[in-house]
């Protein structure tokens, strides 16, 4: 977007703040190809008020954050979305019983809502895979489509002005009038992929092509997409077609894998934690779920409370 012309700010910390202001933001494309983006770095304290707001961060690094990120915000500031699984304003302007309920999943104690105004919010769905491979240097794997959503589904002036800065700077940027739907789409796969390879240290490819994954991860999808319907949610592809998606990105590992390797928090409330919780709101069994949740956060325990990481090395 900087490259594109846009004003940008990338608020970041640490030894990827340094990068970046000493150096620049490199991002190295599918096909090789590198691109410098000079744009100004900041810690989030001393960037100022903005017209958007990206929220790159991964769901469970919202919370300790929540507080600062009014210093980003004029009045007509939108804050746009960008975590994987449920996000804690789902039920925000969703007719029915649930209209209002907060995600407990995604917002524990109540600090993002406290501090961020649901008004504010365009939902997204992010879809390239991508790594981050030195401070400030970051390879996109596959895929540049981000699906925007307002949450009560109208094409509004800022969406539309989002939509058109996101196109310019060379991604593809859809407008979904059912931006949960998108969600659900997405996090079929995140609910499934990531704790599965977490556990089995695969790669998507892997556990696609190995058919006793492969046929869990079809219960997984199949638990999952009962609990979206019973929220409305239709789904617009067969679960077949989602699993073949993932085997046709390859040998890609995924973020809760990549964490585990290098020994960060992993994004579990939110990809699989938010799932089993909105399934216990629409009384939806989810048994396999369950039990790769149970695994997985027994594994993120144990890797926090040792404070280390596992990765598979040669014998």
């Amino acid at each position: 977007m900087a490259l594109a012309g846009e004003q940008v700010t990338f608020v970041a910390r640490g030894a990827n703040l340094e990068a970046i202001q000493q150096k620049s933001f490199k991002l190295i494309e599918e096909d090789g190809t590198e691109r410098n983006a000079a744009c100004t770095a900041s810690a989030i304290g001393d960037a100022g008020p903005h017209d958007f707001v990206l929220l790159a961060l991964k769901a469970h690094q919202v919370t300790p954050l929540a507080k600062d990120l009014p210093c980003l915000f004029h009045e007509q500031t939108a804050l746009v979305t960008l975590q994987n699984g449920i996000p804690w304003w789902y039920f925000y302007q969703l007719k029915g019983p649930l209209e209002g309920r907060p995600v407990v999943s995604a917002d524990a104690d109540g600090q993002i809502s406290a501090h961020v105004g649901a008004y504010r919010v365009i939902g997204a769905v992010v879809y390239p895979a991508a790594e981050l491979v030195a401070p400030g240097v970051v390879r996109v794997v596959e895929g540049n489509r981000f699906t925007l959503g307002e949450p009560d589904g109208s094409k509004s002036e800022r969406i539309l002005g989002l939509s058109q800065a996101l196109t310019k700077a060379g991604f593809k940027a859809p407008i979904s009038t059912d931006i949960r739907a998108e969600i659900w789409l997405k996090l079929w796969g995140n609910a499934t992929f990531n704790p599965i390879s977490a556990l089995t240290h695969a790669t998507l490819a892997d556990i696609c092509r190995f058919p006793e994954t492969r046929a869990l991860a079809f219960a997984v999808m199949e638990e999952a997409q009962a609990v979206s319907e019973k929220l409305g949610v239709r789904s617009r592809i067969s679960i077949e077609k989602r699993i073949a998606g993932a085997e046709a990105v390859g040998a890609h590992k995924t973020s809760m894998l990549q964490d585990v390797e290098t020994g960060r928090a992993l994004e579990l409330e939110a990809l699989v934690g938010s799932v089993i919780e909105l399934a216990r709101l629409t009384e939806t069994p989810t048994p396999h779920l369950d039990s790769l949740y149970a695994c997985t956060r027994l594994l993120a325990k144990t890797l926090s409370n040792r404070k280390s990481r596992l990765v598979i090395q040669p014998a």
